[in-house]
């Protein structure tokens, strides 16, 4: 392999290994613009001043990232854990029960069709080999398969989306109170939050293999409907508060 072929060969490898976790990029980037966007305008919508605005967004921002990133750690970690366990379970009983699990082993290609000595020379094949025999009960009797994404880098991965995405509804107000923003405030904020949502929803469409315009569109209208439901809401209960 020469040196053109060996650099191709790593940035493939180095695409593919982060590109298992484009998911919980997208669906965190998702939740962050979605619950901070949702948290300004219920805010602006009940006429709270901007450093209210800041200190509220922040503390959602920080606290609801890294609840997610949390929950994508044990949620993946639980998952590697299970199929350990079970792992473990059928090596046991491979050790302790062998006729009754190659028994299970008969079963499961007789219903996929194999019959006499073609079904005794595939049993004999995967008992053959212990790792290759419990890899097939994992598979067609547990109906289980490894996860292979890191619990750390999914948790990760989901915290660096929430917290750079969601940022976007905030970097107005941050930015006024820092200098001084020349503009309306929620005005801007609904623009670059809007162009975070079509950023956003490109990303999603290589994760759900739909149309770009179709990705796009649904999650743009998702951050509208959750800000607009926000924005009425923070309004409604400041006029019935200062009522």
């Amino acid at each position: 392999m020469d040196h053109d072929e060996n650099t191709l060969h790593l940035k493939s490898n180095w695409l593919n290994k982060y590109q298992d976790y484009l998911g919980e990029f997208v669906y965190g980037g998702i939740d962050g613009t979605v619950t901070t966007f949702a948290v300004v305008s219920g805010a602006v919508g009940a006429g709270l001043s901007n450093e209210v605005i800041i200190i509220l967004g922040f503390a959602n921002l920080l606290a609801d990232g890294f609840a997610m990133s949390v929950g994508a750690y044990l949620s993946t970690k639980s998952v590697k854990d299970n199929y350990n366990k079970h792992k473990l379970i059928e090596y046991w009983e491979i050790d302790n029960i062998p006729e009754k699990e190659r028994e299970e082993v008969e079963e499961i290609y007789r219903n996929k069709g194999f019959e006499g000595k073609l079904l005794k020379q595939v049993v004999d094949t995967i008992t053959a080999d212990k790792d290759r025999w419990v890899d097939v009960m994992m598979k067609d009797e547990l109906l289980m398969s490894e996860e292979t994404k890191s619990p750390v880098m999914m948790g990760l991965m989901t915290y660096i989306s929430f917290i750079s995405i969601g940022l976007i509804p905030l970097i107005v107000y941050v930015w006024d109170f820092i200098g001084g923003f020349p503009g309306d405030l929620f005005i801007w904020t609904i623009m670059l939050t809007s162009l975070a949502f079509i950023f956003i929803g490109f990303l999603k469409t290589y994760v759900t293999q739909t149309s770009k315009l179709k990705g796009i569109l649904e999650t743009l209208a998702l951050g509208l409907i959750a800000a607009s439901v926000s924005f009425f809401v923070g309004d409604i209960l400041e006029g019935i508060i200062s009522g």
